[in-house]
């Protein structure tokens, strides 16, 4: 893919924020992963989500220094890279995401899909 056709990313709430808060090493991987994202790639440790209904939700986990951190992005809105979430595991039982952050992106992805579809229809009416 051309670096003219790479998709502009879409930082969710406060997902840029907790990126930006998180330890540089893990920063590095999280922006790796998003920046293949825009190229139309997947980074090698790219998992879907379970339980949003497509392939289009995917979590990149990272452990550094005994704890544990994870983005959730999608790539579900054609043209777009939307981030949904960034953030610190804290459960200590157990690999699932916690029930707290699947409601979050959840509402996350509820809102990137109306920020999409509002894009649309001014795309729509520009033409």
């Amino acid at each position: 893919m051309s670096k003219q056709a790479r998709k502009p990313i879409k930082w969710v709430s406060s997902a840029k924020r907790d990126l930006d808060g998180m330890p540089e090493d893990v920063k590095d991987v999280f922006g790796h992963a998003i920046d293949l994202a825009q190229a139309g790639g997947k980074h090698q440790d790219a998992k879907v989500m379970t339980g949003f209904g497509s392939a289009g939700v995917l979590e990149v986990v990272e452990d550094h220094q005994g704890d544990t951190y994870r983005a959730v992005y999608t790539v579900k809105f054609a043209g777009w890279v939307y981030v949904l979430h960034c953030f610190q595991k804290k459960s200590k039982s157990g690999i699932a995401t916690p029930k707290p952050d699947l409601d979050l992106i959840n509402t996350r992805l509820k809102a990137a899909k109306q920020d999409f579809e509002v894009w649309q229809a001014q795309q729509g009416a520009r033409k």
